[in-house]
């Protein structure tokens, strides 16, 4: 069973967001981009370098780099259970 992405947060992922960059399979000299976003854990981003392994195992453009950025949303003490919601006016 996949679990919600509040459950990742409340277990210390964050949103990784990574560039591609890759050289096209017919044209070599041209470079493209792909965008890939995921949550993953610090500092190991085992989903990160899975999809890597992957790109570089079945994806034809081979790479030329990869930037990637990491941002935890929120943390186990930033989370509160809220019972009801109060409206004035």
């Amino acid at each position: 069973m996949e679990r919600s992405e509040t459950e990742l947060m409340l277990k210390g992922y964050g949103l990784t967001t990574a560039e591609f960059t890759y050289h096209m399979p017919d044209y070599t000299h041209v470079l493209n981009t792909y965008v890939w976003q995921d949550y993953d854990l610090l500092p190991d981003h085992p989903k990160l370098f899975e999809f890597v392994e992957f790109w570089q195992r079945e994806i034809e453009g081979p790479l030329h780099s990869v930037r990637f950025s990491h941002r935890r949303m929120i943390s186990p003490g930033e989370w509160r259970n809220v019972k009801g919601v109060l409206t004035l006016h």
